[in-house]
């Protein structure tokens, strides 16, 4: 019998070493695979060259490493990764969702429209002020398989002014910019 619970507390000993996860900081997500990407009307995306160096300001987002403050710039990046996860799973109305506004979402969606993509996630910018809205631009890159295209998303939360609702007072998507090739 003492030989059994040796045997026991032995391999709870050995399944409990190894790498521990914080079970607060988030699971690294694991990049889908390419594929092509969606034709668009000629003059409004340009591509940028498979391969091409990287714009500037294009570190990739860092996982956070501690709770994220819901009115912080970090904040402001979640919306943005998990708009990213739901596009690369063609979810687009739950995507609209992040958007301050329904009809500009489903407007940038149709452009996404074709085989999934990937969304690369830049540095997070600054915070900038602006008759009681808080903004941030975040610079993305949509690729697929022969497509890799740059943009800034533009995120606004209203600031805690007397009358805004919890809902004005999120971060959500503003508007995506295609950025200029070049």
């Amino acid at each position: 019998m003492k030989f059994h619970s040796y045997v026991v507390l032995s391999l709870i000993a050995l399944a409990s070493c190894g790498p521990k996860r914080d079970p607060r900081q988030p699971v690294r997500n694991i990049p889908t695979p390419a594929v092509p990407a969606p034709s668009a009307p000629r003059g409004t995306r340009e591509n940028i060259a498979v391969g091409a160096p990287e714009p500037e300001n294009r570190a990739n987002l860092p996982e956070p490493r501690a709770p994220i403050d819901p009115k912080s710039v970090e904040a402001a990046g979640q919306v943005v990764q998990h708009y990213g996860a739901l596009i690369e799973e063609r979810r687009f109305l739950e995507a609209a969702g992040l958007w301050g506004d329904a009809t500009a979402a489903a407007k940038f969606a149709k452009q996404l429209d074709g085989p999934a993509l990937h969304l690369e996630i830049g540095a997070l910018g600054e915070t900038e002020g602006a008759a009681g809205s808080i903004y941030t631009n975040v610079p993305v890159i949509f690729q697929a398989s022969g497509f890799r295209r740059s943009a800034t998303v533009i995120l606004r939360r209203v600031n805690d002014v007397p009358g805004s609702t919890q809902e004005q007072r999120r971060w959500h998507i503003e508007q995506i910019q295609w950025d200029k090739a070049g």
